[in-house]
């Protein structure tokens, strides 16, 4: 089940981070903005032509911003022939602009609720085909998980902490996590999400190969609750 994840970080998270960014910003000039909000909302995809019509734009401007909207994933292009002909004689397919089937999200702090959303999605439907407890498959899940993301990560533990938010920096010989990914959950689900993360750490620690630090659970204010300790 682990290698459900794969998919899922291929992408380095920074990198999506920051295209996110981008496109939310792109968002921030007001016709640009307008013509986000008129295409989504259509039923089928939208035309230049009848989306500059509809908001009263020039052809060339809509065609701008529109082209923008789709360079920043925004929008999806696709090409139609409207008028139902085929083949000779029937014209070029129209570009057309519809919502994109990606989902932008932006979260400061850096949060990673859906990873926990899916480990914990994964732990509750494994129990209920095997019997085995919740919270263990949850902590077998999440070390899985933490392996794939240590392996992929290269040989440097602060670069992967840092790639998934943990905001790390030193304590004398300790490495404390400054921020924490799934802190709502976490403050609501101590018990439950704590555990998880120790349990993703410690397999992270695990697949970069790194004998010199230890997860240990270590809650305070305005952290994450796992630190990561010298081994001696």
């Amino acid at each position: 089940m682990a290698m459900g994840f794969t998919l899922v970080f291929v992408t380095d998270p920074k990198e999506v981070r920051d295209a996110d960014v981008s496109a939310i910003a792109a968002l921030d000039e007001p016709t640009r903005r307008r013509l986000y909000d008129h295409v989504v909302r259509q039923p089928a995809p939208v035309g230049r032509d009848e989306a500059a019509a509809a908001l009263g734009l020039a052809r060339q401007t809509a065609a701008f911003h529109l082209d923008r909207l789709a360079d920043e994933s925004l929008l999806d292009v696709v090409y139609e022939r409207r008028s139902g002909r085929t083949g000779p004689g029937a014209g070029r397919p129209a570009k057309l602009y519809r919502r994109s089937a990606k989902q932008i999200a932006v979260s400061l702090p850096d949060r990673r609720y859906e990873l926990a959303g899916r480990l914990l999605a994964q732990a509750v439907e494994e129990s209920a085909a095997t019997g085995e407890a919740v919270e263990q498959v949850l902590h077998r899940k999440a070390e899985e998980l933490g392996t794939h993301l240590g392996e992929a990560g290269g040989a440097v533990l602060s670069g992967v902490l840092e790639r998934y938010g943990f905001e790390p920096h030193r304590e004398e010989d300790a490495i404390v996590l400054g921020n924490c990914p799934f802190h709502a959950l976490a403050r609501e689900h101590t018990q439950t999400v704590c555990g998880m993360n120790l349990h993703l750490l410690r397999g992270v620690l695990h697949g970069l190969g790194e004998r010199g630090y230890e997860a240990c659970l270590s809650p305070g204010p305005g952290r994450c609750c796992v630190r990561l300790e010298p081994v001696t």
